[in-house]
């Protein structure tokens, strides 16, 4: 991947950060300027992945913002909004992490060893 596509999967992580903040804020107090606001956001960071997709694929594009949305927004979640997840959903969590990790490195890491 090139340091033009990273920088647009990091312009779409942050985008998709953001219309995850405003759809929890809309879901605390739900309003219509904060859904306009969460839709927005989401229309623009899919224009940023359909982007990447023309450029790496489908599967490279879309299994690498899986898993860094995956990291992300449980950040998000866990430090600034206070929530918690119990060991099972840890767990998955985890493997979920795991399982994208191994679908996008699968292919590289096949063919080095």
């Amino acid at each position: 991947m090139s340091f033009s596509g990273l920088l647009q999967l990091g312009f779409s992580t942050v985008i998709f950060l953001l219309a995850a903040t405003a759809a929890k804020q809309w879901g605390l107090a739900p309003s219509l300027g904060k859904i306009l606001l969460t839709l927005a956001l989401y229309s623009l960071g899919n224009l940023v992945m359909l982007r990447l997709i023309r450029e790496f694929g489908m599967s490279v594009s879309f299994s690498l913002s899986a898993v860094i949305q995956l990291v992300s927004v449980n950040v998000v979640a866990l430090v600034f909004f206070g929530e918690r997840v119990n060991a099972l959903q840890a767990t998955g969590i985890v493997l979920a992490i795991a399982a994208v990790a191994l679908i996008t490195l699968g292919p590289y890491l096949q063919g080095r060893l």
